[in-house]
C-alpha cells in the first residue's frame, strides 16, 4: 500500500517541478523534462523526478512506520 502511495505523490511532484521548469522553455539538463500529448492534452513531464520523488516518498513512508 506504501508503494502506491508513493507513485502517487511521485507524479503529483514530478508534474509540479516539470511545469514550473518546463514551462521556462528549458529541459534542465539531467531531469529531462519533454512535452507529453496524452489524449488530446499536453503536460509535461519527467521520469527522473518521478522516480526519485518515488523512493524519496516511499523512504519516509518506511521511516514514519
Amino acid at each position: 500500500m506504501d508503494l502506491i502511495k508513493s507513485v502517487m505523490l511521485g507524479a503529483v511532484l514530478s508534474v509540479t517541478l516539470a511545469l514550473v521548469i518546463g514551462a521556462q522553455g528549458t529541459s534542465a539538463g539531467p531531469l529531462a523534462i519533454h512535452m507529453v500529448h496524452l489524449a488530446q492534452t499536453k503536460f509535461y513531464w519527467s521520469w527522473p523526478i518521478f522516480l526519485s520523488g518515488t523512493g524519496l516518498s516511499f523512504g519516509v513512508m518506511l521511516l514514519q512506520r
